[in-house]
């Protein structure tokens, strides 16, 4: 049966029948420190005869949640240490990322922002937050990328993404605007013309990346969404990120990629877990991803191959995960390579 609304809470989830009765003081105090919202359309994706469900797995909050370990951050990936002004995060000199709101319509177990978003995260930009953060972008000629994130930017009415995108219009030097978000396959209702209206106001050209991690939630109404973002002029792109008992199969990961591909969607990334509070029964070895990655080659046409990346903790940047990249020390630890030549520890040191 379609649920009417988002499911938030412990007692939500019991009803649901997605936890049980013994579980909801513990699944309490998991959604006490990190946000929950499960969508109508993902509710109705979940398998309630299979413990081991993927979805289930990404959006149901668990115990092992509490559980944290030494390597772990609050800000794995460093958007503090690059953020010149709120909402701003300037990591590499030509983009930056343009934070407008931390709230998502779902909120993913696994999410490497989960310190930032939700109810009780950093919360949308205040005008003059926005006004600051759009004078920084128009103030620095390098940046030629702004890529909306968050927090999930689809939230953002079409009136307001509107206004933002005609206010980066506005910036000559920014040329490309990217939306990273879940809602065409978590809320796809909400993708129709107006918003597909608003992603193009700027004039600039808009690229869309879509992130899903298992080929079911490449639902036909996730199709139908993202394609009338794509009959609009809009690009899309995939992200998805390697997890344990979500994807981590050759053959998934195969169906996936096909998916994003007959949706007329690229596939983009493929992120090695972070190292975010309370994720790690979601991650696997590095050698296990470059074997699974490995095994797409001989299984998926060339249009069906992510790069298969690693955010270096510390806010150092991507590197590709490849024996060029990142070499074996012992032990589980590595140095990794990132795009400025310089070496770094991971998991980090101390």
């Amino acid at each position: 049966m379609t649920m009417q609304r988002s499911i938030r809470t412990a007692r939500e989830l019991v009803d649901a029948g997605l936890i049980a009765p013994a579980d909801e003081e513990a699944i309490s105090h998991v959604a006490s420190r990190y946000a929950v919202s499960i969508s109508p359309a993902i509710a109705d994706l979940i398998d309630h005869q299979d413990k081991d469900d993927p979805i289930a797995r990404q959006f149901v909050p668990d115990a092992a949640e509490l559980t944290l370990t030494p390597e772990e951050r609050a800000d794995p990936i460093g958007d503090g240490s690059h953020s010149p002004v709120a909402g701003i995060v300037h990591r590499y000199p030509d983009r930056v990322l343009l934070k407008a709101v931390h709230v998502c319509p779902v909120y993913c177990r696994f999410c490497f922002r989960r310190e930032m978003v939700g109810p009780q995260g950093l919360g949308t930009l205040t005008p003059g937050e926005l006004d600051a953060a759009i004078a920084y972008i128009a103030d620095h000629a390098e940046i030629w990328e702004v890529i909306l994130t968050g927090g999930d930017p689809l939230v953002l009415s079409p009136r307001r993404l509107g206004e933002i995108m005609e206010r980066l219009g506005a910036i000559d030097h920014v040329k490309i605007v990217r939306f990273h978000t879940r809602v065409p396959v978590v809320e796809p209702e909400r993708v129709d013309a107006d918003l597909a209206a608003a992603l193009k106001a700027s004039g600039k050209a808009t690229y869309v990346a879509l992130h899903a991690n298992h080929p079911r939630e490449l639902t036909p109404e996730a199709r139908a969404a993202s394609a009338r973002l794509i009959d609009a002029g809009i690009v899309m792109v995939s992200q998805s990120v390697l997890l344990k008992g979500v994807n981590d199969d050759a053959a998934v990961l195969a169906e996936l990629m096909r998916a994003f591909v007959e949706t007329r969607i690229k596939p983009y990334y493929l992120h090695h877990p972070d190292l975010a509070p309370g994720t790690g029964h979601f991650r696997l070895s590095i050698e296990e991803g470059q074997t699974l990655v490995t095994a797409l080659r001989g299984r998926v046409s060339g249009l069906c191959q992510p790069t298969y990346i690693l955010d270096i903790p510390g806010g150092h940047g991507k590197a590709v995960v490849s024996a060029s990249t990142i070499a074996a020390e012992g032990g589980g630890c590595y140095t990794v390579t990132d795009f400025r030549g310089n070496e770094h520890a991971y998991p980090p040191k101390g």
